[in-house]
């Protein structure tokens, strides 16, 4: 419920603070002294558009605070989803400075005004002529029907399903397109696998070939070499080996008579044995040096293919093309098992929509079940606000089993006559302005029997209605006002004297300016408020009996 409202700066209100309470809450006041001003107000905390054309004094900012207790499940939901602190006590502010710029708070927590808006429509509803339109809106009437089929819980387990179904199909239509472009691609990467992989080059194999190479593009070189140097070595009489050989003997001679030459000797012994070993080892290389045209050629086509393929990929070694083709193999396989993941989706879509036909024939059949019931209640309700031959018929086409939308398979209409032996048509052709609001009242007075509804704002539902009829209607007012609070700006005196609560607005001069006003009436107060509503600012005894009678019922 809406506990306190209190507006700063806004049009024609410089301070103003209402406390508010459950049941039947009257607002009246004469034509233009400021009512429409309270539930322009109450809208801006609703999360509706202002600027600064609402300021009262342009060099303060405007201010609209609404203080309301729930405990409704999908406020708390909204606080979960947007990461708030949920409270049972909430707090709903709007401030426009002079420039225009608006600044929006839940709890004191700065917030968008679009989550203003989101939240705004589980805590009040307000019924003025102009929401009537709503009631010629398919979505609203489909929800109508589904109060009465008690449908909130299936229609939970319906929206998943209905959005993972429609999160499959875009993915789907994802991979689609992937596979579209991957088949225009598999050829061009099974060219360049195919090209790497013909190729094969091996990890370290690019130096190892290129050392061979060299090796023997200049094996007549190195020959010659290997050759000189074995010659020096051992080749001769004088050779290295030898001259090395001789020199050891003569150290070793004198080791007997100078034993410090031992190590020397040693030295001597090990040098002569190192250049035998490098001498035999110089021998075997020299075999193995050949020069073979053959093997050149071979080794240098197989250095072309793989210098061609770094310089067509741009890279410097074989790992980075090993890479490459690791690459291109896993585009390959990617590509291929698109189709298998393709019909995986296929399949879960499938399910999906399986699922979606059991449950929205589950929907539809709550519904048509239920729409007899919520005929005949609507229809008892608008004998009780004088339209006692007025009819309304719930007609519901099921759609094909997979023509499903967000809210199932099933298009409600509501066709309507006012009076009898009229045709039933369509609400829009079928009901003035008047009887629009007297059945948009019925509905809800039948809907919050069935579901919590928020706070209910009726702004002037009384347009168009007067005697009984107005009696009538103020009876519905207060019966539907026992489970709900309820706020109320009328003109007539009837529905006024059903209330609970009752705040007069006026307009006043105060120095140059002229503000807008608001008074909590006492019992004394309304009986001469709602006198003057029955015959004038002059009632008379009659008129106060009259208003003491309606206080009364």
């Amino acid at each position: 419920m809406l506990q306190k409202l209190f507006i700063q700066n806004y049009v024609l209100i410089d301070s103003l603070e209402l406390d508010l309470n459950k049941g039947l809450t009257i607002i009246t006041g004469e034509t233009g002294a400021g009512k429409s001003i309270l539930l322009g107000a109450l809208s801006m905390i609703l999360g509706e558009r202002a600027d600064k054309n609402v300021l009262l004094d342009k060099t303060r900012k405007c201010v609209v605070e609404g203080v309301f207790s729930t405990r409704n499940k999908d406020v708390k939901g909204f606080f979960k989803d947007h990461g708030l602190d949920f409270e049972e006590q909430l707090i709903l502010r709007r401030e426009i400075n002079g420039e225009g710029k608006s600044r929006s708070f839940i709890n004191d927590t700065p917030v968008s005004l679009s989550q203003l808006k989101e939240l705004s429509v589980m805590i009040v509803d307000i019924h003025s002529q102009h929401e009537t339109l709503f009631l010629r809106q398919k979505k609203f009437q489909l929800s109508v029907v589904d109060a009465f089929a008690g449908t909130e819980n299936d229609l939970s387990e319906y929206s998943q399903s209905y959005n993972e179904y429609k999160s499959l199909r875009k993915r789907l239509a994802e991979l689609e397109e992937v596979e579209k472009k991957s088949k225009a691609d598999q050829d061009y990467y099974q060219f360049l696998f195919d090209e790497l992989n013909e190729v094969s080059p091996k990890a370290g194999e690019q130096e190892k070939a290129e050392e061979e190479l060299t090796t023997m593009t200049h094996a007549e070189e190195i020959k010659n070499n290997l050759s000189a140097v074995s010659l020096e070595l051992s080749g001769n009489e004088n050779n290295l080996i030898n001259r090395i050989s001789k020199i050891q003997l003569m150290v070793q001679g004198s080791v007997i008579h100078f034993q410090a030459l031992e190590d020397i000797n040693q030295r001597l012994k090990s040098a002569s044995i190192e250049l035998k070993d490098i001498s035999n080892e110089i021998e075997l290389i020299s075999d193995g040096v050949v020069y073979d045209s053959a093997r050149i050629e071979e080794i240098q086509n197989r250095l072309n293919e793989i210098y061609r393929l770094q310089q067509k990929h741009r890279a410097k070694t074989i790992d980075e093309l090993l890479v490459l083709k690791n690459e291109f193999e896993n585009k390959l396989n990617g590509i291929a098992s698109i189709d298998q993941e393709i019909e995986d989706c296929r399949q879960q879509l499938k399910r999906e929509k399986d699922l979606l036909v059991t449950l929205a024939k589950k929907i539809s059949a709550k519904r048509n079940k239920s729409i007899p019931g919520a005929e005949k209640e609507i229809t008892k309700l608008l004998t009780a606000v004088n339209l006692p031959n007025a009819v309304l018929k719930i007609e519901n086409t099921v759609s094909a089993e997979d023509d499903f939308s967000s809210d199932g398979i099933d298009s409600v209409r509501f066709m309507f006559s006012a009076n009898k032996g009229i045709v039933l048509r369509e609400i829009e052709k079928a009901a003035s302005g008047g009887e629009l609001s007297r059945l948009m009242l019925c509905i809800k007075a039948a809907v919050a029997k069935l579901v919590s509804l928020p706070v209910m704002i009726f702004d002037e539902i009384d347009t168009g209605i007067s005697g009984e009829t107005a009696l009538n209607v103020a009876s519905v007012l207060k019966q539907l006002s026992g489970n709900h609070q309820l706020i109320a700006i009328t003109h007539l005196p009837q529905i006024a004297g059903r209330g609970d609560h009752h705040y007069y607005v006026f307009k006043e001069v105060i120095g140059k300016r002229t503000a807008a006003s608001v008074k909590q009436l006492s019992r004394d107060e309304r009986i001469v408020e709602i006198a003057k509503m029955l015959s004038g600012d002059k009632p008379s005894a009659v008129a106060v009996e009259n208003a003491k009678e309606l206080l009364r019922n």
